[in-house]
């Protein structure tokens, strides 16, 4: 009996993921190298928009431990709604989307400031046949995210660091008791944010888990009051 290529194993999804990679390997390092030292002699630290235009041409892919898990997480949890903070090229949103057509249900919504990113990202969508289940807003992720479909069940942060927290706050009336926040790049997170995932009071249950360079792992508890 012959298997319909599904999720990960679809030649489509792969070849694009593929793609990305190799252009984050060719890329990134001298692309990222440059920004940092552009910065460096700025006055004051670069904004989110300076940041975006700083990195436009850097791929900065999830780590495939992470989109793995991302997988398996919405393989497992079934969600309505997907949210993610940092599109990029779109490699976390492959993974997620590839994991919603699995299940036959679900959406992605995604956000990136850049946008050529964005127009990468949807092509990159498009090209691994995942656009169905998958929209990307582009802009300011507290604009773009402030009005939703419905509850959130999933939350992927990987965008600009020091708007997680910003971000998280948005979207915390949203998120839906059990829904589930992965926080990606934990050696750079803002001590202000892992406080307030890791506080009791707060309404989450939050563990770091060693995938990639780390993620902050995080559960609501509660609705909103």
């Amino acid at each position: 009996m012959t298997t319909a290529a599904t999720g990960l194993t679809d030649e489509r999804v792969g070849a694009v993921l593929d793609e990305i990679a190799r252009t984050a390997e060719r890329n990134d390092p001298d692309v990222m190298k440059r920004a940092y030292a552009t910065a460096a002699d700025w006055p004051q630290p670069p904004t989110a928009q300076e940041a975006a235009e700083l990195c436009a041409q850097a791929a900065l892919p999830v780590h495939p431990q992470v989109g793995t898990f991302l997988y398996q997480l919405i393989r497992s949890l079934r969600p309505a709604l997907v949210v993610e903070f940092g599109t990029s090229f779109g490699a976390s949103t492959i993974y997620a989307a590839a994991a919603l057509r699995d299940n036959g249900s679900g959406r992605i919504i995604g956000s990136e400031l850049h946008p050529g990113k964005a127009d990468r990202a949807r092509s990159h969508l498009e090209r691994a046949g995942l656009a169905a289940y998958a929209e990307i807003r582009t802009g300011d992720a507290r604009e773009e995210l402030g009005t939703l479909p419905g509850p959130v069940d999933l939350l992927l942060l990987d965008g600009w660091k020091e708007l997680y927290l910003p971000v998280l706050k948005l979207l915390e009336p949203a998120l839906r008791s059990g829904g589930l926040i992965v926080s990606d790049n934990l050696p750079m997170l803002p001590p202000e944010f892992t406080d307030h995932v890791r506080t009791a009071g707060n309404g989450y249950l939050s563990q770091q888990l060693p995938l990639g360079d780390g993620i902050e792992f995080s559960v609501r508890l509660q609705d909103a009051a």
